[in-house]
């Protein structure tokens, strides 16, 4: 009886598993095709360093931000809050952006930053040969996740409506939004956030571009307040990890700085380096 039960016993294991691999292989698979076939509709821009982006993207991304603050000090951030830009269904990207690390410079307790979850939603958009254009909608919700008040006060929701305009080689896109906190309002305010981008592709794989962020606030300690920062920056890639033509997978970097262009400033400039992981 063992002799016929053990080859038996056997032969179901090696069912399972091979069944548990087709299943993973094909939703891996329906997924590539979906996450392609929803890319294929919008134009091929570059995600830019720091403002929101219209175009749906599915990367894991970390940055590492250096951040020159007023008082002469470094502050560093590893991850600077980026993680996963995820395409699950038609239309829809689902971002899960996990707490970097910031190591300050002045006499502030290191530790890890806060949480953001987002969704955005493409309304309209056309490739390159077709119209060349997008909007979107996002929602984000912050997550104060932060250790030793390295975040911020209070959890808020930030409401963001982006698009932009293809001319050739040439991007123009921008992004309107505002900062709602649901709790102590009172500290941290409300804020407006406006970012404008232009990207200029050379060749196949090298985009620079100049962004201009400003962020008002209304409230809070900062009431009446506006900052702007000029970014410069460039992205390089995306440069194949595969050698077959049909494979997502891909290396993008780049690297942008930012100067702050107002007299109030949160910092005075910061240069960022970004690894974005195509897949």
């Amino acid at each position: 009886m063992r002799r016929i039960l053990l080859p038996l016993i056997l032969l179901a294991a090696t069912s399972a598993a091979e069944g548990q691999d087709g299943f993973i292989n094909d939703f891996a698979s329906k997924w590539e095709a979906r996450a392609t076939k929803t890319q294929a509709a919008q134009p091929k821009w570059a995600v830019p360093m720091f403002s929101p982006f219209p175009i749906l993207a599915q990367v894991f991304r970390s940055d590492f931000t250096r951040q020159r603050t007023s008082a002469g000090e470094s502050d560093w951030q590893f991850g600077s809050g980026k993680g996963f830009n995820l395409i699950p269904f038609a239309n829809t990207q689902i971002d899960i952006l996990v707490p970097g690390y910031i190591v300050h410079g002045g006499d502030q307790q290191d530790g890890f930053g806060d949480m953001t979850l987002l969704g955005k939603y493409r309304f309209l958009a056309r490739p390159e040969k077709q119209g060349n254009y997008i909007l979107s909608g996002a929602l984000s919700w912050h997550i104060p996740t932060g250790s030793y008040k390295n975040g911020a006060p209070s959890a808020s929701f930030t409401p963001t409506v982006v698009g932009g305009k293809g001319f050739g080689k040439l991007a123009l896109f921008s992004s309107l939004g505002g900062g709602l906190p649901v709790s102590k309002v009172s500290t941290s305010g409300r804020t407006i956030q406006w970012n404008s981008v232009a990207q200029y592709k050379f060749g196949r794989y090298f985009t620079p571009e100049m962004e201009v962020n400003t962020t008002s606030y209304f409230g809070g300690t900062r009431d009446g307040k506006t900052q702007t920062f000029l970014s410069p920056g460039i992205i390089v890639g995306k440069l194949p990890i595969r050698s077959v033509e049909s494979s997502r997978l891909g290396l993008t970097v780049g690297a942008g700085f930012q100067i702050a262009a107002t007299s109030f400033h949160t910092y005075n400039h910061a240069f960022s380096t970004s690894v974005r992981f195509v897949f």
